[in-house]
């Protein structure tokens, strides 16, 4: 049985990872740096305030945490009780929350967008390539040609049905991931809830991170972008003021151990993206940044700006172990 990466941290805060100092001067105050890390749908996560009474940073986060829980419940993959496991398990949604059809929506939105580059009902390739590369004795040239061609006839975003509050597919089998863009959304609602308590200088990383307002310091958010050969290591930095960026890369989580055959995967073909390449997008949500890096990562370059323009992006930096490869503005 060949052993799945786990899902990597695409991008480096610098500032952190550099270890910021602890106490910084804000309106003559001491802004006391005050954490919490966890994982978000599978991949790790960080909220990060500053304030001079950590009490007050410690409930801010706590209801934050609240949010994230809530959220997890209808998005999750990985939980059999979720709205979004109920729909693939029954084909059918009724009553769907509010937050998933939004979710849901934009998600499609962003699939009309890319000419479904970025399909969210790819989720029955994914489950072929798990399913071949954890059996035993997996054959390493990957699931059969047939068996993928079977695979993509499932996939098909204009077969989801969103009808008031009920959600279904055209036909059975059909299956959905929302995981490129629930993360930002996460985020973003993370961020909101994180406001309401009073606070502006912060970065909330739910899998994407954002960054609000400037540090407390009044500098920017230094953000490093990962080394597909060594995510651990930033390849080149950006420096961030209310804004988000997301990565994306086949290197994050690899079905087999020679590197063939990655995450991501492209709805049209079945193929998976190479391992070795990867692209952060930077947004004004983290919402629109998620999702975009996936359909980003698989665009032709000739169709890459026209993409980011339309799905509100401001810029993709594509990035190989060499360096920077490619930027691309809206």
């Amino acid at each position: 049985m060949t052993a799945l990466l786990t899902r990597r941290r695409a991008i480096t805060v610098l500032a952190a990872a550099a270890g910021l100092p602890l106490l910084l001067k804000v309106r003559d105050a001491q802004a006391r740096v005050v954490r919490w890390e966890g994982t978000t749908l599978g991949a790790p996560s960080a909220i990060q305030l500053y304030h001079h009474d950590e009490a007050k940073a410690r409930a801010a986060i706590d209801a934050g945490l609240a949010e994230l829980a809530r959220l997890e419940n209808i998005f999750s993959i990985y939980r059999p009780d979720s709205a979004l496991s109920a729909l693939n398990r029954d084909g059918a949604l009724n009553d769907a929350p509010p937050e998933f059809i939004e979710m849901l929506t934009r998600a499609l939105e962003l699939a009309a967008v890319s000419d479904g580059l970025y399909d969210p009902t790819v989720q029955p390739v994914w489950q072929l390539y798990f399913r071949h590369f954890t059996a035993a004795s997996a054959d390493p040239a990957g699931p059969s040609g047939a068996d993928v061609a079977a695979a993509l006839e499932l996939v098909n975003w204009r077969g989801i049905g969103i009808d008031g509050a009920r959600v279904s597919f055209a036909r059975p089998g059909m299956a959905l991931t929302l995981n490129s863009g629930a993360q930002g959304y996460i985020t973003d609602r993370v961020t909101a809830v994180l406001r309401g308590h009073g606070f502006e200088n912060m970065l909330v990383d739910m899998g994407e991170p954002r960054a609000l307002s400037t540090k407390p310091d009044g500098s920017a958010w230094r953000i490093g972008i990962a080394n597909p050969a060594d995510p651990a290591r930033a390849i080149t930095e950006i420096d961030v003021v209310d804004k988000c960026v997301a990565t994306s890369g086949g290197y994050g989580t690899l079905f087999d151990a020679d590197g063939k055959f990655s995450h991501l995967i492209d709805p049209r073909t079945g193929r998976t993206v190479p391992a070795m390449l990867g692209v952060s997008v930077i947004a004004d949500t983290a919402t629109k940044a998620d999702g975009l890096s996936t359909a980003m990562l698989l665009a032709p370059p000739e169709r890459r700006r026209s993409i980011l323009s339309a799905a509100g992006g401001l810029k993709a930096i594509y990035v190989t172990p060499e360096g920077v490869v490619s930027t691309v503005e809206a």
